[in-house]
């Protein structure tokens, strides 16, 4: 099955909130999005609600026709939330208030016992769990003995390596992380600075990703081209190259 595209809205909620009004709204901007041909709405409801609102996730949940995938902190209030509007999966990310945007993995390792509590209260909600982790095999091991069935690994490393033998390092080190998880019989979604550029390279080398999450590159070029022909580019970028397969 070909790797699916799921468009991160945050970033047209940031443009509202610079002005605290109405618009842009990030639900038109999801309906567009699927008329793009995304597969999948993400949103990051943050305890600072610096861009996506409560009523951003619950409108999204209601008018949204693909699935809906809440990032979240493993914090009691955004628990609460995301129990209450029951998004399709919930992603479990690291949160730091000073933070332009997510740096780096979830520690699962270090946070076992939060998590632990997290993942168990979601799944009584028949919520899927999926962990944002770093592309290491011992975090993988602690994802997998927290009993979730689905891993992101972050691809933030890959995306901002520059000269071709660093990127290819990077490469490898996701493709080796994916294959590990893959063999623990884990789905395995990526996502984190994939663009137009580096989005290919990443799917003829992983063609087993389940999905890739992408926001802030589409959010952009769709100020040129409109969201809906933005996912439609990003879509054929992924088709055109799920079927050229090139081993490391």
């Amino acid at each position: 099955m070909m790797t699916k595209l799921g468009i991160n809205v945050d970033h047209v909620a940031t443009l509202r909130q610079a002005r605290l009004i109405s618009e842009p709204d990030p639900v038109e901007a999801a309906i567009f999005a699927e008329h793009g041909g995304a597969d999948g709405v993400t949103v990051h409801l943050r305890e600072d609600r610096r861009h996506i609102q409560d009523k951003d996730v619950y409108l999204l949940k209601n008018i949204i026709k693909t699935r809906l995938n809440l990032e979240m902190a493993a914090s009691e209030e955004i628990l609460a939330v995301a129990c209450d509007v029951a998004p399709h999966m919930a992603t479990l990310v690291p949160e730091k208030r000073e933070e332009l945007t997510t740096e780096g993995g979830l520690d699962v390792i270090g946070n076992k016992k939060i998590l632990a509590k997290t993942i168990k209260k979601l799944k009584e909600n028949d919520i899927i769990v999926s962990l944002f982790i770093d592309p290491h095999v011992k975090q993988i091991d602690a994802a997998a003995d927290m009993g979730v069935d689905t891993v992101e690994l972050h691809t933030g490393n890959f995306a901002e390596a520059s000269g071709e033998k660093l990127i290819l390092s990077e490469l490898k080190i996701l493709v080796n992380a994916a294959n590990y998880a893959r063999n623990k019989n884990m789905v395995v979604n990526a996502g984190h600075g994939l663009n137009y550029r580096n989005t290919s390279i990443l799917v003829k080398n992983i063609p087993f990703l389940n999905e890739l999450n992408i926001g802030h590159s589409i959010v952009g070029r769709s100020v040129f081209v409109g969201m809906k022909n933005a996912v439609a580019e990003m879509k054929n970028i992924i088709s055109a190259n799920y079927n050229s397969y090139s081993s490391l």
